[in-house]
């Protein structure tokens, strides 16, 4: 611990020593802005605070990167014709770089004959211009031992974010990374921000930009008339940021992504796509966040190693970039899942939870008829069963007599609506609040949604029901997208007994983040409590001073009647009973001493596999944990979500021991 201290202190005081020299690259220290005749103000960046685990330990750190600098005022003191490139000659033998390369970069952007970007400088003028970075200790030192061949010329330091671990467990979605800022940015920081300055762009990053940013600092120089400094009159030396102390548990992350790779793999082994990912881990003494991951996923390193167009485009382009945070960030159908959400509903709407109801393999709706599970009947049961084996008929009754009771397609709104209703009161459709710049609010459909949807779809759905898909060779199924897009035309604003059936079994047109539903499911586990996830529970000061950041209150949500406790016993038997959808899932794994509960949810998603779902928490003797997982395209939920589920569940029993 001491060497590891005294490492961190050399390597702080070596990058607070480079910033105060002002050498800096791809990081520059800004452009200059006039202080008074020929003097300018140079803008100083501090150094970044890192972002650490819960116990200390870095997930984004800041190391040091060795590049070569030459001075401008050595180039504009060079003879006319030479202008300093026989310097920058002998400079680029000795590293074996092309001469041409090191040249551009003397040059700065927008001057008449620079270099094309970005091979030009595009930082200060006032400071010295880095012309090779990252450079080897050994080509370093070959150009410190020949100082009288390279007047001008230096090593320095540059700091750079690090990520120590690009294998796994960084966490690179939840902690975000950084970018140039915009206009908008530059303009409302009141100089604290330059256009050439790096702030966070994502993730923590970004939330707690002006935290880890720390204070910048100025040096006030005179200016010869060649637009040269010459003099230093004046510097404040920057404040360097503050560290940022997560909720994240650093064993855990690392067995979370691990379990997730591993999950995925083994889903494509068997025929699926399983294209996405998400897996969330929270403390539900707190609703600290202990562990987040997504896939796909990336080595966050390359934005500091450096990333080609190529690189960035696939990074940022389309639904399946790996920058995207599927935890907070992606709301999808919840499927069986939110039958915990129904459970409550159907009570609030009279449901007694000791009769018997019947579970068939289908229920008919209308001229609509909607089949169980793999179109299997399971006749009368229990409440408790029926949430063991999943029953989805069950819940369409609920829901055809829960919209009756509103008034049919004569009501004008939600009000009283018990399933709609319970699901608001358990969050869903607003966000969760966790201190993340981007999060989806999900949805849950009600009838002001419904026509809202109609308004903005009409003309299109009337234009594909004239069209009539032609592109479409098979006749039925052409027949059928033509009558829905006539229906959608005519009465699309409807809320049909259709849609609050989709809606009791987490269909159709609701959506949900994993976060909500693991929400959702800590406020069950808890008995009505919800947990406020979060991520950052301390900030450090670059003196040392630690500084708590309290959790976000909680919330008391009612669950009526005595749903809250089935829920919770027939959650556990999802898990360990005979004919539970995730019992083949948790075989073999110790529930007597780590007892979970838990829901598995399939959602059927139009023109693609089915999304895997799997939201529990453990121990059921006294709820720590909420594990909840999602596989887009990766079958069943018992199938796939589950056994992911499972693995993070041995490493948090054993966290627990």
């Amino acid at each position: 611990m001491l060497a590891s201290l005294a490492v961190l202190t050399l390597l702080a005081g070596v990058l607070l020593g480079r910033l105060g020299q002002l050498q800096l690259t791809d990081h520059p220290a800004g452009d200059a802005t006039l202080a008074g005749p020929g003097t300018a103000t140079v803008h100083l960046p501090a150094l970044r605070g890192r972002i650490l685990d819960r116990d200390g330990r870095p997930l984004v750190d800041n190391a040091a990167r060795t590049d070569i600098t030459i001075d401008r005022r050595t180039l504009a003191d060079a003879d006319a014709e030479d202008g300093g490139r026989a310097t920058v000659r002998r400079l680029a033998k000795a590293l074996d770089l092309p001469f041409y390369r090191l040249w551009g970069r003397t040059t700065l952007c927008g001057a008449p004959g620079a270099a094309d970007p970005p091979s030009c400088w595009s930082g200060s003028a006032l400071v010295p211009v880095p012309i090779a970075e990252d450079v080897s200790a050994r080509d370093a030192a070959a150009v410190t031992e020949r100082p009288e061949l390279y007047p001008g010329v230096a090593v320095t330091s540059q700091p750079v974010r690090a990520y120590p671990r690009p294998a796994g467990g960084g966490a690179p979605q939840t902690t975000g990374y950084l970018a140039r800022p915009d206009a908008e940015t530059v303009e409302a920081s009141d100089g604290a921000i330059t256009a050439d300055d790096l702030v966070g762009a994502t993730g923590l990053e970004r939330q707690y930009d002006a935290q880890l940013r720390g204070t910048p600092g100025e040096r006030v120089v005179r200016v010869d008339a060649r637009g040269v400094a010459v003099e230093e009159l004046s510097r404040t030396d920057p404040v360097p940021g503050a560290d940022l102390v997560t909720t994240l548990d650093l064993p855990v992350q690392k067995s979370t992504e691990r379990a997730l790779a591993d999950g995925v793999r083994q889903a494509r082994d068997r025929g699926h796509r399983a294209d996405t990912a998400a897996a969330v881990v929270l403390d539900l003494r707190d609703g600290g966040v202990v562990a987040s991951a997504s896939v796909p996923t990336y080595d966050p390193s390359v934005w500091s190693e450096g990333v080609s167009q190529g690189e960035y485009e696939r990074l940022t382009t389309g639904d399946r970039s790996p920058l995207i945070d599927r935890v907070t960030g992606v709301a999808q159908p919840p499927a069986s899942t939110f039958k915990a959400v129904t459970l409550p509903g159907a009570v609030a709407a009279g449901a007694d939870l000791d009769d018997e109801v019947n579970c068939t393999a289908s229920h008919r709706i209308g001229d609509r008829t909607f089949n169980n599970f793999e179109s299997r009947a399971y006749g009368w049961i229990t409440w408790r069963e029926a949430i063991k084996v999943s029953c989805d008929t069950v819940f369409y009754r609920v829901a055809e007599d829960v919209w009756r009771d509103q008034g049919g397609l004569s009501a004008r709104d939600d009000d009283g609506d018990a399933l709609i209703d319970t699901a608001r009161d358990l969050g869903l459709g607003e966000t969760t609040g966790i201190d993340l710049p981007a999060e989806s609010a999900g949805r849950i459909p009600g009838r002001a949604w419904k026509r809202e949807w109609w308004e903005s779809t009409k003309d299109a759905s009337c234009a594909e029901a004239r069209r009539g898909h032609p592109e479409i060779s098979d006749r039925s199924r052409r027949d059928y997208l033509t009558a829905l897009a006539q229906e959608n035309c005519d009465s699309g604003y409807q809320f049909r007994p259709g849609d609050e059936a989709n809606l009791s079994i987490g269909q159709g047109d609701v959506t949900a983040t994993l976060l909500q539903m693991a929400q959702v499911y800590g406020t069950i586990a808890t008995d009505g409590t919800e947990p406020s996830p979060h991520l950052v529970r301390a900030t450090i000061a670059s003196d040392g001073t630690r500084t708590g950041v309290d959790a976000p209150a909680t919330r008391e949500v009612d669950l009526p009647g005595e749903s809250g406790e089935l829920l919770r016993t027939a959650l556990a038997d999802v898990v360990s009973r005979p004919g539970g959808t995730a019992r083949s899932a948790f075989s073999g794994f110790p529930l007597r001493q780590w007892p979970v509960a838990g829901k598995t949810g399939t959602a059927e998603v139009y023109g693609k596999e089915d999304t895997a779902w799997f939201v529990s928490y453990a121990p059921t003797t006294r709820p720590r944990y909420v594990v909840a997982v999602v596989v887009s395209q990766g079958g069943t939920g018992g199938a796939t979500a589950a056994p992911i589920a499972r693995e993070i569940h041995e490493e948090l029993a054993g966290v627990e021991e």
